[in-house]
């Protein structure tokens, strides 16, 4: 069965001012479906034909595990945001998360740091280990923390097509955006 690009958990102007409807047209409607596709037209006849996204994505190589990760990263970073949602973590996870880093505004400072220096393009991953603690990550192009045997919680898509049409050049004005849109009821339950 082909894999069908995921719909938007929200509408596309609900992200506005801080990811614009037009980044959206071509960020899920273009780049995303294109990963899609290529893995639709890649996996026939191969032992991952009748895999879900997250086999292809721990054991797949080559092309088919950079467009199998594309399609898994995309469809979790946009499910982690919403134009309304919840805007700081509580509970559990917030005290997870001072366990891990000392406070929220050292999370929040390391995760910028992880997403803004990230050479290149890829991804800046929010994770929970086996043993329970949390840490900050960072993927170059189709990385996912899943191959090394990672939860990830949250992650912030930092090539360009994310962010250019938005903020140009300004990465880091494009993350701190980001966390405008970050619904923690999202990763809470992920957590």
């Amino acid at each position: 069965m082909p894999f069908l690009l995921p719909e938007l958990p929200y509408d596309l102007t609900d992200l506005s001012p801080f990811i614009s409807m037009e980044t959206l047209e071509f960020h899920h409607g273009k780049h995303h479906k294109t990963y899609v596709d290529n893995l639709n037209n890649l996996i026939p006849g191969t032992e991952f034909e009748n895999a879900d996204l997250e086999t292809i994505v721990r054991k797949a190589e080559g092309a088919i595990f950079n467009n199998g990760a594309q399609v898994w990263n995309h469809t979790f970073y946009f499910e982690s945001m919403s134009g309304d949602g919840k805007r700081k973590p509580s509970g559990a996870l917030l005290m997870a998360i001072e366990s891990s880093f000392g406070s929220f505004d050292n999370f929040m400072e390391q995760f910028m740091k992880a997403a803004v220096t990230l050479f290149g393009s890829g991804w800046a991953w929010f994770v929970k280990n086996n043993d329970g603690t949390l840490q900050i990550t960072q993927e170059s192009n189709a990385g996912n923390p899943l191959r090394k045997g990672l939860k990830p919680l949250l992650t912030c898509d930092v090539w360009e097509h994310a962010y250019y049409i938005d903020y140009r050049n300004r990465r880091a004005d494009y993350v701190r955006a980001y966390w405008e849109l970050i619904d923690w009821k999202v990763i809470e339950e992920r957590f």
